[in-house]
């Protein structure tokens, strides 16, 4: 063998288990806590967590039910031309600064937080019924507040410096099938600018920026998964990312850029 050996670039990740169903009220690190102890680890400094929002929102309790909505006007007339519920409508409409594009079943909006995804975020999948009564369950009211939160707590119990990310699944413009996204962040950059940065062959690159809170989302989702998995926090270990932190509004395009809207 000649050479230098050089050490492979890894990246591992793992779900804890054993996350019970969230309630509102519920302390998320304390479960968080008792999930690395379930796994047999302990969390290090430069993990990332990436924890689903659905989970984030239940503790908030950021529920709301069907049967207590009174749509207006707006929101009936909207129902019509996408024969969506128009309870579910009004409280899209609630949650948005805009519609930006409408058709049967889909409502696409820019979300009171910047987003521009289907119906607000608002989901009813595996979200419990209460007393009888339909409920769904909104985005955490600032994920970003909310990963800051997460990860001071975590920090201060487990004794790591770990970045926190609030994932979600959504769709894309330019693609079928949905994939993880950051909605919130904290602790690590978000956002890389690698402009200025040379490539293989010493030309600066110009236009790169790169999502990391993003990639990672998108990684962790692959065990969160959309079903009955029952995995909400992943651990992505062996990044540890560097450069100035930026929260997850970091990632959202100006509407100025945005060919979209």
């Amino acid at each position: 063998m000649t050479g230098k050996a050089h050490r492979p670039r890894a990246l591992s990740l793992f779900a804890l288990p054993g996350i019970p169903m969230v309630r509102p009220g519920d302390d998320l690190t304390a479960l968080i806590a008792d999930g690395f102890a379930r796994a047999g680890e302990a969390a290090a400094a430069g993990d990332v967590l990436v924890v689903a929002q659905k989970i984030v929102s239940k503790s908030e309790g950021r529920y709301a039910v069907l049967a207590a909505v009174e749509p207006g006007e707006r929101a009936r007339a909207l129902a019509r031309h996408t024969g969506k519920d128009p309870r579910l409508v009004e409280l899209i409409l609630g949650e948005s600064r805009r519609v930006v594009r409408h058709r049967p079943n889909v409502i696409i909006v820019e979300h009171r937080l910047g987003f521009v995804m289907a119906n607000a975020g608002i989901d009813s999948s595996n979200v419990e019924p209460e007393g009888g009564e339909e409920r769904v369950l909104l985005l955490p009211r600032d994920p970003d507040g909310s990963a800051r939160r997460l990860r001071e707590d975590l920090r201060e119990r487990l004794g790591a410096d770990c970045a926190v990310i609030v994932n979600d699944s959504v769709g894309r413009a330019w693609r079928v099938g949905t994939v993880g996204l950051a909605l919130g962040a904290a602790g690590l950059p978000s956002l890389l600018d690698l402009r200025g940065r040379d490539d293989l062959f010493g030309r600066p690159l110009e236009v790169t920026l790169v999502g990391l809170a993003d990639e990672l989302a998108a990684a962790a989702s692959l065990l969160q998964g959309e079903a009955d998995e029952g995995m909400p926090v992943v651990v992505v270990r062996g990044l540890s990312p560097a450069g100035p932190g930026s929260d997850g509004t970091a990632l959202i395009r100006d509407e100025a850029d945005d060919l979209f809207r």
